[in-house]
């Protein structure tokens, strides 16, 4: 799962939405010096990456990429279930998407002061660029991608993956569709035992 999958999976709470939104720059025990809730919301964003690592369905939609793109498909198709996600957004949530977004957004910048240094960095043109809006179409989705490959120096080659998500849109959709009805009660009972 992407970031905007990630912070809708976090329920209510602040402070585990941010959590769960940074923890990929955050490694091993470091994520213990975090208050606690941001602590609960990198655990949960670890579990929800196992989860979905190892789920059938999601090695299903990587399995279409791997030919072509390797170890990256898993992050390809992390994206594009954050896309099915903002197109979807209606079905999943009673507010707004841009509402959502802006309210995570200000979240963040209320609470700069317990942010990552990679969040720090790369918060201003998430928010600049509207992201997680900007997730809704495939343009904002290649754009996206485009952007991670060329953090890889263009060797993931991420930027044409949107090929494969016209070419396969109904599948991966689908996929999405199913599997993310189950990750929203892994999560839901994950935020429990916290």
């Amino acid at each position: 799962m992407n970031f905007l999958a990630h912070i809708y999976l976090s329920g209510d709470n602040d402070l585990i939405k941010i959590g769960n939104f940074m923890a990929d720059g955050i490694r091993g025990k470091h994520f213990e010096s975090y208050p606690l809730e941001i602590q609960k919301g990198i655990i949960l964003h670890r579990a929800i990456d196992t989860f979905t690592d190892a789920h059938p369905i999601f090695r299903q939609s990587t399995k279409r990429l791997h030919e072509k793109y390797h170890h990256y498909a898993g992050v390809i198709v992390d994206v594009f279930y954050d896309h099915f996600l903002a197109k979807n957004w209606s079905t999943y949530s009673d507010e707004k998407l841009d509402h959502f977004v802006e309210r995570f957004y200000q979240s963040l910048q209320d609470n700069h002061i317990i942010l990552s240094e990679r969040t720090k960095e790369i918060m201003p043109y998430m928010i600049k660029q509207n992201w997680l809006v900007s997730y809704q179409t495939v343009e904002g989705i290649n754009r996206i991608l485009t952007q991670m490959d060329q953090r890889t120096k263009n060797e993931s080659k991420m930027r044409f993956a949107t090929h494969e998500l016209s070419e396969f849109y109904l599948e991966f959709e689908k996929e999405f569709t199913n599997f993310f009805q189950e990750l929203i009660i892994y999560s839901n009972d994950k935020i429990i035992t916290l």
